[in-house]
């Protein structure tokens, strides 16, 4: 594939290669400032790619997509526990003819499509071979895919991420739902307003309007915009599997239990145009931001609502950030939480004191949107929300 070679993306695709040649069985483990995931390996070939976010929505959509008229089963005769519940249920399908190996095969290169998307964005990704000692299986290798079955869909995935970007939506992620602040008629922007109720991320939207998440993303730009649309995470189904009384898989456990919310963004500001400008950026993130303009009331609202991370204009009426900044390292509540100054002036002096208070960082108005971002993902990195 034609990548960059010095990419992480890149050497995640060398690396699984290198395994694949080796014929190695084990979990070749990723992992980004906020997302996991594995690649399951038997003897060389790729069973499944499973995430901790969205895994059973991602599956649902396959499915409808390429075996709309299969309803798989809730109960696996048998169940091995060292495998995803995915490969586990579309072999089953198979061995049944209930759908055929072409059709399963489509599934899993969907799914990894997918994954492989989200991926291709990150700079980040780390990567660490877990190797096991397994040498037999009762699932037939016919159904695993091959690293030349692979190579192909790490390509696509790579155009359309490139795609993606160029068209403007790279604060945009195609895992949130778009939630519409006013009524609009289900039929209007082509049938698209049915789906802005905040059930339907991106991906869900693009299999129900048969269209592509890329112009599925851009038509929405303008009215996110405009403020008429918020973007925000939801929650994945429940695993289709019942809780089983016996060994549990750990991507089992981990979609009945995970539930990602947003993370709260403070803006301590007496300018609305700041605080404007950063939910622009911020909220297509899937960030949920709010305003406070009056900084004698900041520190009672946010530790009535216990923000993530806050943003703290320097020079305010009343009151400066670097008094307010003080006072929160000095309250348990808010001694870890990420504090970053915002202020027209960038000069040693100013950064020097605000790092002297306790401040995280310093991000010079007005906020760029790549700038803000990173900097908000580089502080919420080691955070989880559930």
């Amino acid at each position: 594939m034609k990548t960059d070679e010095s990419t992480p993306y890149q050497r995640l695709v060398q690396e699984l290669d290198r395994q694949c040649q080796k014929m190695a069985t084990g979990d070749l483990c990723f992992s980004t400032y906020n997302q996991e995931g594995k690649f399951h390996l038997f003897y060389g070939r790729l069973l499944y790619i499973t995430t901790e976010y969205h895994q059973v929505r991602r599956w649902k959509r396959a499915v409808l997509k390429y075996c709309s008229d299969w309803k798989p089963s809730s109960t696996l005769t048998s169940f091995d526990h060292n495998k995803p519940w995915e490969y586990e249920i579309l072999y089953e399908g198979v061995a049944q003819e209930k759908i055929s190996l072409t059709q399963a095969k489509i599934v899993i290169r969907q799914v990894s499509l997918e994954v492989l998307f989200s991926l291709a964005r990150y700079t980040d990704i780390s990567l660490e071979w877990k190797p096991s000692s397994e040498k037999k299986t009762h699932l037939s290798l016919g159904l695993a895919l091959s690293f030349s079955e692979i190579e192909p869909i790490f390509t696509r995935a790579a155009q359309m991420q490139q795609e993606w970007q160029t068209g403007g939506l790279s604060s945009i992620h195609p895992n949130l739902s778009p939630v519409s602040k006013k009524k609009l008629n289900p039929q209007s922007l082509s049938g698209l307003a049915q789906y802005l109720n905040g059930k339907f991320t991106l991906w869900d939207i693009s299999l129900r309007m048969g269209k592509s998440v890329v112009s599925i993303a851009r038509a929405l730009v303008p009215l996110i915009k405009k403020g008429i649309l918020q973007l925000r995470q939801i929650p994945d189904f429940s695993t289709p599997l019942p809780t089983p009384t016996g060994a549990t898989s750990a991507s089992v456990r981990s979609s009945q239990t995970t539930r990602h919310t947003p993370f709260l963004i403070a803006c301590i500001d007496d300018s609305p145009v700041v605080v404007q400008s950063l939910r622009k950026i911020l909220e297509p993130a899937g960030y949920q931001v709010v305003g406070i303009q009056d900084p004698i009331k900041a520190l009672a609202q946010i530790a009535e609502q216990k923000p993530d991370l806050i943003f703290l204009d320097l020079i305010m009426p009343n009151a400066n950030g670097y008094t307010v900044c003080q006072f929160l390292r000095n309250a348990p509540l808010f001694e870890k939480t990420p504090v970053i100054i915002l202020t027209s002036r960038d000069n040693v002096i100013d950064r020097s004191r605000a790092k002297l208070v306790g401040a995280s960082d310093f991000l010079v108005k007005p906020p760029q949107q790549q700038e803000t971002l990173e900097m908000v993902r580089k502080y919420l990195a080691q955070s989880s929300k559930v």
